[in-house]
């Protein structure tokens, strides 16, 4: 199980959920943030402080964001990638 960014943090990159990440599994796309699911540590620390309620366990994403499971990984791998 990893934490995801979901669409509402799609224009607000808050980094809220940054300062609390002890082990930095968060990277800044264009337009929002991500999680890097291998990094991710479950801890839960990031989804309480995020001002929009875009952060969700990956069991507990709501079925109209079901994709940015799948996003996140892409995303972050894509974004690594290119570093």
């Amino acid at each position: 199980m990893a934490y995801v960014v979901t669409d509402p943090c799609r224009g607000v990159k808050d980094k809220s959920c940054i300062e609390v990440c002890p082990v930095d599994c968060f990277i800044e796309g264009e337009d929002q943030l991500f999680i890097i699911p291998d990094l991710c540590i479950n801890c839960g620390n990031c989804e309480s402080v995020c001002p929009v309620s875009a952060i969700f366990a990956d069991e507990d994403v709501p079925a109209k964001w079901v994709h940015y499971i799948e996003l996140n990984r892409t995303e972050s791998d894509r974004l690594l990638a290119a570093k």
